[in-house]
């Protein structure tokens, strides 16, 4: 079963930008291209900054001097060093956030949420660039049909994965929502079925009353229920 990775959705062919390089040519750069922001590479073409038209807008507003708390003079000190910078290297962001191209979709959507970016650089292990993916790739991969996710429940998850005869069950998905019911061996299927389901592009959520006939003591080896019970 196939679950979308960042390198199926990142763009390949990315701008990028070199820390030597002058603030009019990253301007040039970024209204030429409707760009917001660019990865920085070092000479081995390894991520070692972003840079947005937000730090440019940095070296126009220049913070006014003024008593403030300890916890925001840090804050102010680093505004006043990029607002004197004329080259990337001495206006961007150093050491940002980045993903590996074999992350789950939704390792990247964390990491954007948890660090408030709009994209991240996506690297080797070498720490090379190889693409770039932004919240808009992300949002494309549940761009996907009710009745799309429902073959791949259908297909992927109950007859290649778990070899469960379809006939058995009933799946319904609604704005997303998968909705099982039916009837399945083993009280383990019917937990590894709801957590296959989880993991497919495109669902929002799953509800989960599949029954069983055997309770094996579940995934965990819980304690046992009833020999036939409900699972949801």
């Amino acid at each position: 079963m196939k679950t979308s990775t960042v390198a199926d959705v990142m763009t390949r062919r990315v701008l990028t930008a070199r820390p030597a390089m002058p603030l009019k040519e990253l301007a040039r750069v970024l209204i030429e291209h409707r760009l917001s922001a660019l990865p920085v590479l070092d000479p081995d073409d390894r991520v070692v900054g972003v840079v947005s038209e937000r730090d440019l807008l940095s070296k126009q507003a220049r913070p006014l001097p003024g008593r403030r708390h300890w916890w925001q003079r840090r804050r102010v000190r680093e505004e006043i060093r990029r607002a004197g910078g004329d080259t990337v290297g001495q206006v961007m962001t150093p050491s940002p956030v980045t993903v590996s191209p074999s992350a789950r979709i939704t390792e990247a959507a964390r990491r954007m949420i948890e660090h408030g970016v709009k994209r991240l650089p996506v690297v080797d292990d070498d720490g090379k660039l190889v693409g770039v993916v932004s919240r808009a790739d992300l949002v494309r991969v549940f761009v996907r049909s009710d009745d799309e996710i429902r073959d791949a429940v259908v297909q992927q998850v109950f007859r290649q994965v778990l070899w469960v005869d379809p006939t058995e069950v009933e799946v319904s998905v609604t704005d997303g929502i998968v909705t099982m019911t039916g009837t399945v061996e083993q009280r383990s299927t019917a937990e590894i079925a709801e957590r296959l389901v989880h993991r497919l592009d495109g669902v929002v959520d799953v509800v989960s009353a599949l029954e069983f006939r055997f309770d094996d003591g579940g995934v965990e080896g819980r304690r046992a229920r009833p020999a036939y019970g409900t699972v949801g």
